[in-house]
């Protein structure tokens, strides 16, 4: 019997609401080894949890699934899920008293994720570690705080509510874009701070994610002018020196979407995913744009898939069986509603 696919480093989008042919023949490529979900793809639980089950029976080491659903601005699903708040209010919330505001978030993160798993979503890029400068529309409200000591515990114990769900975490975006005004889907932000101020402000949440057991990182679409003239995600020296090195993380590193205007200084979409995946990234996200992920996987073509971030990905699965049964029935489900309620008032 022949061993599964490993999973590739490349993560794509579908169209609809459940798989096309042609889908189903790009994401058996091995070069694939994820799929993105968007509203789009979204109709109800019922078929939502179709087209998760579809997309995991395609290949015999399942492709992974995942999904932004941050909260408040930023979440994929809406009708029969709980709206999440946004972060800024569990900050709020944090403020008025520290260990309430923990142990909402703690609720919060353990409640979408297992609404996310209940339909088959391995995981969500979250959360969200940036500081709230004040001056980043893109970031804003997504952000815990401007407080790097506030962000840092209370992106902890959202952490925490993931694994307790059985969901791994992706902390983003490495190394920081709170700071920078221009929005990375849209132009391409420079960051002129020095790498002391970056290091000392801006990466310590993520340091401390990653000393609390952090499984993912999405870096920023920002070129940090005084340290490297290549954004963070397509930066040897963020990625390798900075990250693995001196960080100590070994979980795995996603490209944010390579699609975005900020990736665009790279160069064309191969030049894109193959700096990506060269500078240390062990997936590369290619959103809303088919050709150029059948581009991208035609110029790939027969590159040797790098076994270790193979371990890294598979790390990204859930680590235990969902609850059994209707959630809505759940006591730990009911709690963590009610606390989201009184959040949203």
């Amino acid at each position: 019997m022949k061993s599964p696919m490993p999973l590739g480093p490349l993560m794509i989008d579908i169209d609809g609401v459940e798989l096309s042919l042609v889908d189903q023949d790009v994401l058996k490529h091995p070069l694939v080894g994820g799929v993105i979900l968007f509203s789009r793809n979204y109709e109800s639980i019922e078929q939502v949890s179709r087209l998760c089950k579809a997309i995991h029976a395609l290949r015999a080491e399942p492709l992974l699934i995942a999904v932004d659903h941050e909260g408040g601005r930023v979440q994929r699903f809406r009708d029969g899920f709980t709206a999440i708040p946004c972060m800024q209010k569990l900050g709020q919330a944090y403020q008025e008293n520290k260990r309430y505001g923990l142990e909402q978030a703690t609720q919060v993160a353990w409640l979408m994720a297992m609404e996310l798993r209940q339909v088959g979503v391995d995981f969500s890029f979250a959360p969200v570690l940036d500081l709230d400068y004040g001056c980043s529309e893109v970031i804003g409200d997504r952000a815990f705080s401007n407080d790097k000591l506030t962000v840092a515990e209370l992106a902890s114990a959202f952490q925490h509510g993931l694994h307790s769900a059985g969901m791994a975490s992706v902390g983003k975006h490495f190394p920081g874009h709170g700071a920078v005004a221009p929005d990375s889907h849209i132009a391409i932000p420079v960051d002129e701070r020095s790498l002391a101020d970056i290091m000392q402000d801006d990466v310590y949440p993520f340091k401390h994610l990653i000393k609390a057991g952090m499984n993912g990182i999405m870096p920023a679409h920002v070129i940090y002018q005084q340290v490297d003239d290549l954004p963070a995600g397509f930066s040897s020296f963020w990625l390798n020196e900075v990250l693995r090195q001196q960080l100590g993380f070994e979980g795995a590193i996603f490209s944010d979407d390579l699609s975005m205007q900020g990736a665009s200084v790279i160069g064309d979409y191969e030049q894109r995913a193959k700096q990506a995946l060269k500078a240390g990234g062990d997936m590369a996200l290619v959103c809303n744009n088919r050709p150029a992920a059948e581009n991208i996987i035609d110029a790939l073509s027969g590159m040797a898939i790098n076994t270790q971030s193979v371990q890294r990905l598979i790390a990204m699965r859930p680590k235990y069986l969902s609850i059994k049964g209707q959630l809505e029935d759940n006591l730990q489900w009911q709690q963590s509603r009610k606390t989201i309620e009184e959040l949203a008032k």
